[in-house]
Formats: structure tokens, C-alpha cells, sequence
């Protein structure tokens, strides 16, 4: 794990409602407490990463959230500007309305087209290094694999020309695991776990990118060992919450609801305990395994976020 904040691009995925964007915002803030200059980058620009940092819009040519920090969500047309600008060397004044249009067409004509936009303003800026690491708050499951595998399905529809000479550079920086990885995330639950094994086989059957590691999201803490087990079996006879009720001066309901929100919080840790266990044995004893434990207050926000970044920091 001492590698992961060294690469310098990473996708973060997992099935919706995960906490991905939570992952992917408190990874740019914990490279940028290290001293890295970092982007963070919203594929899917919903917002969810400024309520994450609690800050403005965050438009594509970006804002700073945080010293060394900065935030962007994603925009193809103005990606299709930059492009058009930067790499094709074509003048762009004003909108590209008419260029747009025909864009559209082709992107539904050939998918791969649009996003070939998206992971190439990525690798653009990793390639131009303007940062020491760009964090992609990338599409979920479903949607990943096909964002991740247009640069390889384009190079083999196109063989020549711009395009291919495009391709080529992207794939390099892609395959390349000491600089690219993908993490996904994923909770102790039985669908999010099975999406994210699966997840982890297409990623290499079917992308260049390298898995670098797992994160088990809103894991509980273990309440009880073995012995505090016996001790909290034997208090849950009637007569023995009588006895706690009678000490505490409270009514035996109350002892009676409290020790079976105790019961609860074990069985469902127990059941998520054997979800990981299959995580574990799905995604190979080689690829690193991240546990980040459950927020009980707030769960969003940038006090969450810094919670989740020191959790982080401890295991990288």
C-alpha cells in the first residue's frame, strides 16, 4: 500500500452509494497534506464532490479547495475545446456549436468517441505534469469498464493518423501500473461486494489498468471478544437486566432496548465479517485491502472527508 500515492493517476470506482466520491476526495486531500500537487476530478459532475469538500462549483479548468488541492468536474464540450486547441492546433472562438454537433453524431456512431475525451484530459494532464497526482471520482460500476477500455478499442478500429497517435500515448500511461491503478471501493455488504470481485476480473480482462487495491467502506468495529461475549450473553437473562435496570434507575425496557441494539450491531458486524471474507477470497491474497471504519455522525462533508483521509493515512 505504500506505493498507492505514488502513482500519479487513480480511478476510483464501486457500485453507487459506496462512498466512492468520499474515497476519491479523501485521497486528493491526504496526497495534498503530503505535499503533492493534486487534482481531484468529478466524471460525472452531480456536485457530490464540492459537498464533499464544502466548497463552490467545481468547474473543469478547476478551483483550489486546499492548499496544493485542487478540484475539477468533468465537461465534454470544453474538453472537445481543449483538444480541438491544444492538440489538434485548431482555433476555438467563442462555442463550438456547430463542432459539438457533429461531435455528438460521431460519438453515437462510434462509442468509445466521448470517452476517449474524458480519459484523455486525464492522461493530458498527467502526461503535461501539472500535477503530482490526479484522483478520478470515476463512474461506477457499470459504466467504468467502457470509459477505462476506449483508448484500446479505438487504437484497434483506427490504425493511422491523429487519433491512433493520441491513443497510443494514453494506453502507454494507462498500462503502466507504476503510474496508473484503479481502487475500488465497495462496503461489507453482499451486492457491493459481489459487483466489486466482479469488477476486479473485467478490469484485467477487458482495460490496461492495473487493480491497486480494495477499500471496504463503513466496516463496525468488533464490540465484543469471545469472553465479553459470554458476559453480555449471561446480562441478557431477565432477571440480570432487572438487576442493571435496578442499579442504572432506569426501567428494564430501556436496558432491554439497548442490549438488543448491541445484539443487532454484532450480527450485522458478523455478517459483514463473512462478506469480506469473500471480498478477500475473490480478489486474490496479492491485491491490498483497505478497511475504513463507520462514521456514526456525519458521513459527508469535509470533516468526514479528513476523518476517512487520517483512516487512510493510517493504512497507506
Amino acid at each position: 500500500m505504500t506505493d498507492l500515492l505514488a502513482r500519479r493517476l487513480l480511478f476510483v470506482t464501486g457500485k453507487g452509494g459506496v462512498g466512492k466520491t468520499t474515497v476519491a476526495a479523501a485521497l486528493g486531500l491526504l496526497a495534498a497534506e503530503q505535499g503533492k500537487r493534486t487534482l481531484v476530478c468529478e466524471v460525472e459532475p452531480k456536485g457530490d464532490l464540492s459537498a464533499a469538500y464544502e466548497c463552490g462549483p467545481t468547474p473543469f479548468k478547476g478551483r483550489e479547495v486546499g492548499p496544493g488541492l485542487t478540484a475539477m468536474s468533468m465537461d465534454t464540450e470544453a474538453s472537445l475545446r481543449e483538444y480541438l486547441r491544444l492538440i489538434a492546433r485548431v482555433p476555438v472562438v467563442g462555442r463550438i456549436g456547430p463542432v459539438a454537433t457533429a461531435f455528438d453524431f460521431v460519438a453515437t456512431a462510434a462509442p468509445g468517441i466521448r470517452e476517449i475525451l474524458t480519459v484523455g484530459k486525464l492522461c493530458y494532464e498527467v502526461r503535461e505534469r501539472h500535477y503530482d497526482l490526479v484522483v478520478v471520482d470515476a463512474s461506477a460500476t457499470g459504466q467504468v469498464i467502457g470509459q477505462l477500455a476506449a483508448p484500446s478499442g479505438i487504437n484497434e478500429l483506427v490504425r493511422v493518423g491523429l487519433i491512433r497517435s493520441q491513443t497510443d500515448w494514453m494506453i502507454e500511461i494507462l498500462a503502466d501500473p507504476a503510474v496508473t491503478g484503479a481502487v475500488i471501493v465497495t462496503t461489507p455488504e453482499e451486492m457491493p461486494v459481489s459487483e466489486a470481485v466482479d469488477l476486479a476480473g473485467r478490469l484485467g480482462r477487458e482495460t490496461a489498468v492495473r487493480l491497486a487495491c480494495v477499500v471496504a467502506n463503513r466496516v463496525l468495529p468488533e464490540l465484543f471478544g469471545h469472553r465479553e461475549e459470554e458476559v453480555f450473553e449471561r446480562l441478557c437473562g431477565r432477571s440480570e437486566k432487572a438487576a442493571v435496570a435496578k442499579q442504572l434507575g432506569v426501567s428494564v425496557e430501556a436496558v432491554s432496548s439497548v442490549f438488543a441494539a448491541a445484539r443487532l450491531a454484532v450480527t450485522i458486524r458478523r455478517d459483514g465479517a463473512g462478506h469480506l471474507e469473500q471480498l478477500r477470497a475473490g480478489i486474490g491474497e496479492e491485491v491490498p485491502l483497505v478497511y475504513l471504519p463507520y462514521l456514526f455522525g456525519r458521513a459527508y462533508g469535509l470533516r468526514a472527508i479528513r476523518q476517512v483521509a487520517e483512516s487512510l493515512g493510517e493504512e497507506l
